[in-house]
């Protein structure tokens, strides 16, 4: 088997160099062909000399196409995670929506994965399924790592026929979908928890999605969601401007008037009634955005999902090292208590992907912490760094 394996690394090695030699022959001679077509064809007319410079143009094209099978899966492999639900080719030549927000989808859980990997030291484990009832995802995670303890970033691309519980609780929102029957649907997302392992590195969460549904005569709803927040343990006034700003800018640069909305809505949004208080400093949350036109609205998404790494991680970096007490890593497992509540009680998308045929369990709950923690009648000392946590979170502040 070795010997084997040694072999068919022998042959490829060869067709490499062997392509690498006549694409460079090939230009080569192109190259001299060129600098003598002047000097030696100046008596021949404009139209013969234009064609003997595509002849020598397609020597090197014929050249270039022995390069073509390297453009396969592991081209691609080198840019995303895993192969695509909707494959390769798809998602790279189509113009539909549908595959331009995977591709999108593909690339940030990339680009995210790599940066995180990188600062922590430990690989992601990739986890590529798919749905019985129709699509799949890509579920990449990293557990117990040196500077995350819980990282996951997770791609679904679903369809088929949607309950009339997950139509109701669509329509309980405005959605003017028709009652009582399973209406098709496709959706495609990316999302992301990040729970770091230092009590004074906040997590964050963003999620951003593209929605249709077939309401019946032709007709399609189409919609995008989505946002970025920030949870932290301890507050750093300085990160709530960074994080904030980030995100504004990405805004702005669409509508002046979409930061201040969501940021509002984020407020609202990410609010746990029953303790009276948010889940964290916020940021940017909407849904069922379907104006001014879908290609407006999905560059807008795509400045938003592209300022995540901009947004958090110079965060990361500046925590991560720092020195931390068993006292404030208890207060960082209660803090995440309020986290699970939250997302188990109040969630959209835990509330929809449970109500959704062939959810995958692992990859809807992938936003739970690792460890949490619950203290009855637990109170922060007055005007100790975790009391003012929580006068923050019961009073919402503008950042920028």
């Amino acid at each position: 088997i070795q010997r084997l394996k040694v072999k068919s690394l022998q042959k490829m090695f060869s067709r490499m160099c062997w392509r690498y030699v006549v694409l460079v022959k090939s230009a080569q001679t192109v190259q001299a062909f060129s600098r003598n077509l002047s000097s030696s064809t100046k008596s021949y007319s404009p139209n013969l000399r234009l064609r003997a410079v595509g002849l020598a143009a397609g020597g090197l094209g014929a050249a270039l196409l022995c390069l073509g099978p390297w453009r396969t899966s592991s081209h691609f492999a080198a840019t995303y995670m895993s192969e695509p639900i909707s494959g390769y080719k798809q998602i790279a030549k189509s113009s539909d929506m549908r595959h331009k927000m995977e591709k999108l989808c593909m690339e940030v859980q990339y680009d995210l994965c790599q940066k995180v990997a990188s600062l922590d030291g430990k690989k992601f484990n990739v986890d590529r399924w798919e749905r019985e009832e129709g699509g799949g995802g890509i579920s990449c995670v990293l557990q117990d790592g040196t500077v995350f303890e819980k990282a996951g970033v997770n791609i679904s691309v679903v369809y088929g026929n949607l309950p009339p519980a997950a139509v109701k609780q669509m329509r309980s929102r405005g959605k003017d979908l028709p009652e009582g029957k399973e209406l098709p649907f496709f959706a495609v997302g990316v999302s992301c928890v990040i729970h770091p392992v230092s009590p004074l590195v906040p997590t964050i969460h963003f999620n951003y999605r593209y929605f249709e549904v077939e309401v019946g005569k032709g007709r399609k709803q189409w919609w995008f969601g989505g946002g970025t927040d920030l949870t932290p343990t301890y507050l750093s006034q300085e990160d709530a401007v960074h994080f904030h700003g980030t995100l504004k800018k990405a805004c702005d640069l669409h509508d002046k008037e979409y930061y201040p909305s969501f940021k509002k809505w984020c407020d609202k949004y990410f609010f746990i009634n029953h303790r009276n208080e948010s889940r964290g400093v916020g940021g940017i949350f909407f849904d069922d955005l379907d104006k001014p036109d879908q290609e407006s609205v999905y560059r807008f998404v795509t400045s938003c999902a592209r300022s995540v790494i901009p947004a958090y991680l110079p965060i990361v970096e500046k925590h991560y090292k720092k020195q931390y007490t068993q006292e404030q890593k208890q207060w960082q497992q209660l803090r995440r208590g309020r986290y699970v509540e939250f997302n188990l009680v109040y969630d959209r998308g835990t509330k929809f992907g449970l109500l959704t045929p062939g959810a995958r369990i692992e990859s809807i709950l992938m936003s739970l912490p690792l460890s949490a923690r619950w203290e009855y009648m637990q109170q922060p000392a007055p005007k100790s760094p975790e009391a003012e946590m929580v006068e923050v979170l019961r009073t919402p502040r503008d950042w920028v």
